[in-house]
């Protein structure tokens, strides 16, 4: 016993003295940069996976989603709840919302859905979720992903517009979850006496408008008897829509109270939707109606409609025969509203979805007559006669890109290496993620981010730049924070001294941001990604 004592002290010693004589392995030192450590914490969360990076980027500062349509939006649950209370029915043969009375076969009552969750209600309630939606999904002979996307709208359409502010406030909600601060909400308001009376009006010689090519009306003439028959009635109506829709959604947020949800910090305003699958008269007099709505809103310096956007799927018929003359509208009722902020959906098309001199002039005729500071999609911009010169147009002027990147993939089936999207941020145009329909599509804006990281092996600062993009490119009025467009190294001169984001900047600063609704809404994004870097 005495003999293994011995040896076992023996052991003991010389294993003490091997680790005394092992240098210890000291940790990596700190960086004293948060933004460095923040960094370092994204590629390892990269470098375990899409969960891990999610996780990572959940909090993230996005800042803006530019690119997002208000009914888009919405999950498919809300909806069917919303068709309940409304008293709607469901038609199981079409999977869509039908007028009551529900009694008549084979429609039933949508509150049955859950009020009284049968297996067979469960089933129909699922293939609703799916059928207003891309879940699911699986592409068939003549009926795509870009049918599918499209066709939901009509399925789920009928409710009552008095929901719009519970709407509002699940998109700001959602926004508010995953760290962003801002929204701009594309929606249609009413515009059926405008659509009137411009049928009334009549349009051009019916040779000229039946012809591929129609020949420019007189579209002073044609405004100005829109607007003596009354179209400008329409306006009151519009606005009252948003603002009605804002003041709802911020009483259900309890804001300005001591229960104030988080959503009450998420900013939002309004693009105005105008419907570019319809006859040129309709086309104009909404688009007509909706620089008046704008502008009057700018005029009274209240939040609501801050922009225009053309929406309905750019491959229809008329879309296609009538685009070159929609964007004269917008040269000519830019040159009368100055000051009224475009985005246009423009290049949301792919080889075979329409012929290839379809795919050759949609970005550039949007930017050049159709005035638009920010490009939705812009997928098929490689197809464009003289792509690069059209590449170097954009970056020198600034026009900022749209990206959807699940979006583009469900419509169009374009992913991957097949997207623009690298293209544009090697040729230094400006470029920010957005969601489109995430409620469609299933999805949120973290989840694009994840997805862009990943599939383009982006740095942690390619990531702040994109966020930082769209907040530079908001239609939000006043002054950049930034010196330079889309340089965000210098701030301007007044906040030049401080240090970005700080709780408490100078005078002048202050007095800068006070000033300016864009800047102080970039000094919050900047502010945020100085908590966010702090945790590391």
């Amino acid at each position: 016993m005495r003999r293994l004592a011995h040896l076992l002290a023996c052991l003991a010693l010389a294993a003490f003295s091997l680790v005394a004589a092992t240098p210890a392995q000291t940790p990596a030192p700190r960086s004293p940069d948060p933004e460095a450590r923040a960094a370092q914490a994204y590629q390892s969360a990269a470098h375990h996976g899409p969960l891990s990076l999610h996780a990572f980027l959940a909090d993230f500062p996005k800042g803006a989603d530019l690119h997002v349509h208000l009914s888009g939006a919405v999950y498919a649950e809300t909806f069917i709840h919303d068709a309940g209370v409304d008293g709607l029915c469901v038609d199981p043969a079409a999977l869509s919302f039908a007028k009551p009375p529900c009694n008549l076969p084979p429609l039933i009552p949508a509150s049955r859905l859950y009020d009284n969750l049968s297996p067979a209600n469960q089933d129909l309630y699922d293939r609703l979720i799916d059928a207003f939606s891309m879940r699911s999904f699986v592409p068939t002979t003549g009926f795509s992903g870009h049918d599918q996307f499209f066709a939901t709208f009509g399925r789920f359409g009928g409710l009552d517009k008095r929901h719009i502010g519970e709407w509002v406030d699940e998109i700001a909600s959602r926004a508010a979850a995953q760290n962003q601060q801002y929204l701009e909400l594309m929606q249609t308001p009413p515009f059926s006496h405008a659509a009137a009376i411009a049928y009334q009006a009549g349009w051009g010689p019916d040779s000229a408008i039946a012809r591929p090519n129609p020949a420019q009306p007189d579209f002073a003439q044609f405004r100005q008897t829109l607007i003596d028959h009354g179209l400008r009635d329409e306006v009151a109506p519009d606005r009252d829509e948003v603002s009605s829709a804002e003041a709802q959604r911020r009483q259900i947020e309890h804001c300005g109270t001591p229960q104030a949800a988080p959503a009450c910090q998420v900013e939002v305003r309004y693009i105005y939707q105008v419907l570019r699958g319809f006859p040129p008269q309709q086309v104009f007099a909404q688009t007509l109606l909706g620089f008046e709505t704008i502008q009057q809103t700018m005029e009274a310096h209240e939040p609501g409609f801050i922009g225009i956007n053309f929406v309905m799927p750019e491959d229809g018929f008329i879309s296609m025969r009538d685009y070159t003359l929609q964007m004269k509208m917008l040269d000519y009722f830019h040159s009368v509203y100055p000051n009224v902020r475009i985005s246009l959906h423009a290049g949301e098309l792919a080889p075979g979805l329409v012929p290839p001199e379809g795919l050759s002039f949609h970005i550039r005729q949007a930017v050049e007559l159709g005035h638009a500071e920010r490009i939705g999609h812009g997928v098929d911009v490689m197809f464009e006669d003289n792509a690069p010169a059209l590449l170097k147009e954009l970056a020198q002027k600034h026009v900022m890109i749209e990206i959807n990147l699940s979006s583009n993939e469900g419509i169009l089936g374009i992913k991957g290496a097949d997207h623009p999207f690298p293209i544009y941020l090697a040729a230094h145009v400006p470029v920010a993620l957005s969601t489109d329909d995430e409620g469609v599509s299933r999805i949120d804006i973290t989840h694009e981010y994840v997805r862009a990281a990943l599939d383009y092996h982006l740095t942690y600062q390619d990531l702040k730049q994109i966020a930082r993009t769209g907040m530079e490119h908001d239609f939000l009025p006043g002054d950049s924070l930034w010196a330079a467009p889309d340089v965000f190294t210098i701030p301007a001169a007044p906040c030049k001294a401080q240090p970005l984001g700080n709780e408490k900047p100078n005078p002048a600063c202050k007095a800068f941001l006070d000033s300016s609704e864009k800047a102080a809404a970039q000094w919050e994004l900047e502010r945020r990604f100085r908590a966010f870097e702090a945790r590391f």
